[in-house]
């Protein structure tokens, strides 16, 4: 099966690891923001539907953009949610980016905003919302370093790699 996973996630929780490792163990490309706009201005693509669609042709990740909605109702299309609690998101925050509490704490809310208006912007849908995915993982409860490992053993047990 052309295994495409989508990952929502809250800013903070590590999703970007869970998908580099992903990708890693299945050997399929990540796909982000950053290379779903790169391929906009590069090729005669309409919008980011048009390239995620394309993209979703081969066994891939692609992290947010509303993907899972964009790819519904396709049989190989994995629709994946991350979450953490709001001080582990921040706690994660300060680290990475080497900033105070309070900084990191409005640049959650600031990105959490945004996240959720394009995300109601395109599908009309609250963004979050369990009914969206298939699966919901919690990296504050589970770990970062575990959710690849759940995946990976769910994929297999499903037939799915």
């Amino acid at each position: 099966m052309k295994l495409v996973i989508t990952m929502s996630r809250r800013y903070g929780t590590g999703a970007s690891l869970i998908a580099k490792e992903l990708s890693e163990k299945l050997n399929i490309p990540v796909y982000d923001k950053a290379y779903i706009e790169h391929e906009l201005e590069g090729h005669n693509f309409v919008g980011e539907a048009e390239v995620i669609k394309e993209l979703a042709e081969q066994p891939c990740i692609i992290l947010g953009r509303c993907a899972s909605e964009i790819l519904k109702g396709q049989p190989n299309v994995f629709n994946i949610y991350i979450s953490a609690s709001k001080e582990d998101r921040i706690h994660r925050i300060m680290e990475k980016e080497s900033i105070s509490y309070e900084d990191a704490k409005e640049m959650l809310e600031k990105n959490d905003r945004h996240r959720s208006e394009y995300y109601h912007e395109h599908t009309g849908k609250v963004w979050g919302d369990v009914n969206n995915y298939n699966m919901i993982l919690d990296t504050t409860a589970l770990g970062i370093e575990n959710c690849a490992s759940i995946l990976m053993k769910y994929f297999e047990r499903m037939e799915f790699i």
